[in-house]
């Protein structure tokens, strides 16, 4: 069983009981986590810094689903941060040289990514909700300044979620690994079930049936003939709006789910009293995997917005044009400066020549 049996969204320790049968799958993961999380970071970094630099840039206010998504990915953005130092510590053997303020600051910022991106996910849905199945009854909901305020108090209850993380979060020699990590030492077992079952119903079980009900009633709007009807340009911008977040939606349901249902398997472990090898084999490498599924989403999602989101492309096309006239007034400038200094250059030597002619 791994040292940090705690299913804490970061990565874990390697086995160090005489269990496991995967010795060839955890040397061939130790080469390939480093490798594999510094691709997700810069990737990463270069994605949601470019989805961020097109909200922030454009000459439009920022809609409901902008400052949403634009949220999202700042949560990408946090989470691809801190992923480096973490690559750093897998390469060097679990050894962690970063300290214990940082210890505990990344992996709360992680563990924040999570919620903050599942919550945002929800108020996205239900703003789609609002927008294409109750398009005539106004709400608070749908006005960009309080999108800002419920922003700002979904990222307060992430860090409120994420807070046994850095309560509990250390670092300390461990002598059946012979290093010295960065890992989660819980007072007592039980604060794993209680971390777990936050996750399993913060995550999962209240978002699920908000964005399920969302969900159905979106798609049935969008086949319904009659929105061709009433006000078609702006339902146009709708559709376009929530093709882009029911991709996103989907995406972060495949990355997310097997973490979730492996979560939920750690707390059936916790109380089982008879635990073979190939349960805790199973539960060790599944572990793994999951954890950097759940990785890959932070990358994808600005993929989804170039290749599924119309809006957001033309969004960017028009921040580039929006930039592109401080070059061409630059470049006019130096246009006309290089011609003026021309024309004086050739007038001097004009002058010169009649000089040397009298």
């Amino acid at each position: 069983m791994t040292l940090n049996g705690s299913m804490e969204v970061a990565p874990t320790l390697y086995p160090v009981d005489n269990c496991t049968n995967f010795v060839a799958f955890w040397e061939l993961l130790s080469f390939l986590e480093p490798i594999y999380l510094s691709v997700i970071s810069v990737v990463g970094l270069l994605g949601n810094g470019f989805v961020l630099c097109v909200f922030c840039l454009q000459r439009k206010s920022c809609s409901v689903p902008d400052v949403y998504l634009g949220n999202l990915a700042a949560a990408d953005l946090v989470m691809v941060l801190c992923l480096p130092f973490w690559a750093a510590t897998l390469a060097n053997g679990f050894e962690w040289v970063f300290g214990v303020a940082l210890c505990k600051l990344l992996n709360v910022a992680i563990s924040m990514n999570y919620f903050c991106s599942v919550l945002f996910l929800v108020l996205v849905s239900v703003d789609r909700y609002l927008a294409l199945v109750k398009p005539m009854r106004p709400s608070c909901l749908r006005r960009a300044p309080w999108a800002k305020r419920i922003c700002l108090g979904i990222w307060l209850l992430g860090l409120l979620l994420s807070f046994p993380g850095l309560l509990f979060r250390t670092v300390a020699h461990v002598p059946e690994a012979g290093v010295t990590a960065c890992f989660l030492r819980y007072p007592h077992p039980a604060w794993r079930v209680q971390h777990n079952v936050t996750v399993n119903v913060v995550g999962f079980l209240v978002p699920l049936p908000i964005v399920a009900f969302c969900t159905h009633h979106i798609l049935r709007a969008l086949r319904d003939s009659r929105l061709a009807v009433v006000a078609a340009a702006g339902v146009r911008n709708e559709r376009k709006a929530t093709q882009l977040v029911l991709a996103v939606l989907v995406i972060f349901v495949v990355c997310w789910m097997p973490y979730q249902l492996v979560r939920l398997l750690d707390t059936v472990n916790y109380f089982l009293v008879a635990k073979s090898c190939a349960w805790l084999d199973f539960m060790d490498v599944s572990e793994q995997l999951v954890t950097y599924l759940a990785y890959s989403n932070s990358v994808i999602n600005p993929f989804l917005y170039v290749i599924v989101g119309k809006h957001f492309r033309k969004k960017a096309k028009a921040v580039f044009k929006q930039l592109r006239p401080f070059r061409s007034k630059d470049g006019a400038l130096l246009s006309v400066n290089i011609s003026s200094v021309s024309r004086e250059t050739q007038r001097i030597s004009i002058n010169r020549l009649n000089k040397r002619m009298c």
